[in-house]
């Protein structure tokens, strides 16, 4: 039986299934400790695997279309910013301080790397600088990502030390993804064999980190903050910014003169934003009671911009 369309994926229905479990059911004291604990464990083999799975041959291939990593950095670490900056006056009317700090910090997120390729490959793109441009932008977030953070959030007294941050991240995210590159050429072959295995780990490291953060914001009366009409605020907010950097990778590619497959890969790699690496950073970079009102932005836009892409990926595919 063929999936509903209006369906969203499974790791949506997932992720709304846990958000739902942490409201009626957070975790707390010993139990949510014990949580924690375990996310930080998961988390990190979470970018072991991601280390171990990258493909250093793809990556080297990719890495001649200089002038498209370029575009795409750019688009991710400065337009995206840049842009939620500029709506600032506009949201904090209609949304809480902690939601349009949300709003920010998935501005300043890395690209994805497995919904970036897999569009990019449906629609016939350049497959190749697609692994390297979303590869660069994850490995590059992990210090980029936190400077902001410190830059942009200092007045609001949400950032940390970006060099603490830094300094946490590296030790949580990179070092793992480190030690899976120099472990790859003795698991490659098992990975390929249990990769369905692989996509329940790294799933299963989101779905926990994100009921931590949702249990501990509960805990402070997130729903209590929260109203409807503010949720579809942000969904409307989400759609306006999702709309505008494709627009405008759109118009920049072609104005550079870049192929049609080029331009399918500045599209899809420049206008994501990674739940993979949100998650996890935002639990480093944020105080446990506001983690979960800062990722409800991102998991709205995560849903939202792989309804759009699985959209606009069949067009391209049918030029």
């Amino acid at each position: 039986m063929q999936r509903p369309r209006f369906l969203p994926d499974n790791m949506t229905l997932l992720l709304l299934g846990v958000v739902l479990i942490a409201s009626f059911f957070p975790a707390r004291g010993t139990v949510a400790e014990v949580f924690e604990q375990l996310s930080v464990w998961m988390i990190a083999l979470l970018f072991f695997m991601h280390g171990a799975k990258l493909s250093r041959e793809a990556v080297i291939s990719g890495l001649t279309h200089w002038r498209l990593h370029l575009v795409v950095l750019l688009v991710t670490f400065v337009a995206f910013p840049v842009l939620g900056l500029l709506l600032k006056p506009a949201l904090l009317p209609i949304m809480t301080p902690d939601l349009y700090v949300g709003i920010l910090f998935l501005c300043m997120l890395p690209s994805t790397v497995q919904s970036s390729i897999a569009f990019t490959s449906v629609a016939r793109g350049n497959i190749s600088a697609a692994v390297c441009s979303a590869s660069a932008s994850n490995l590059l977030g992990i210090f980029i990502t936190p400077l902001l953070v410190s830059l942009l959030l200092k007045t609001q007294g949400e950032g940390h030390s970006s060099m603490d941050a830094i300094f946490n991240i590296v030790l949580q995210l990179l070092l793992p993804f480190v030690l899976g590159q120099l472990a790859r050429p003795f698991l490659q072959a098992w990975i390929t064999r249990h990769a369905q295995v692989l996509k329940m780990v790294d799933q299963s490291s989101i779905l926990l980190v994100v009921f931590v953060a949702f249990s501990a914001a509960v805990v402070q009366g997130l729903w209590a903050q929260v109203p409807k009409m503010m949720l579809l605020s942000i969904l409307g907010v989400s759609a306006v910014m999702l709309a505008l950097i494709m627009g405008l990778t759109m118009f920049v590619s072609r104005r550079l003169g870049f192929s049609k497959e080029d331009e399918i890969t500045i599209v899809f790699c420049g206008s994501k934003k990674s739940l993979a690496s949100g998650v996890p950073m935002a639990k480093v970079l944020f105080s446990s009671g506001s983690v979960g009102m800062v990722l409800l932005p991102l998991m709205l836009f995560h849903q939202l911009q792989l309804m759009v892409c699985a959209v606009l990926a069949q067009r391209y595919a049918k030029r």
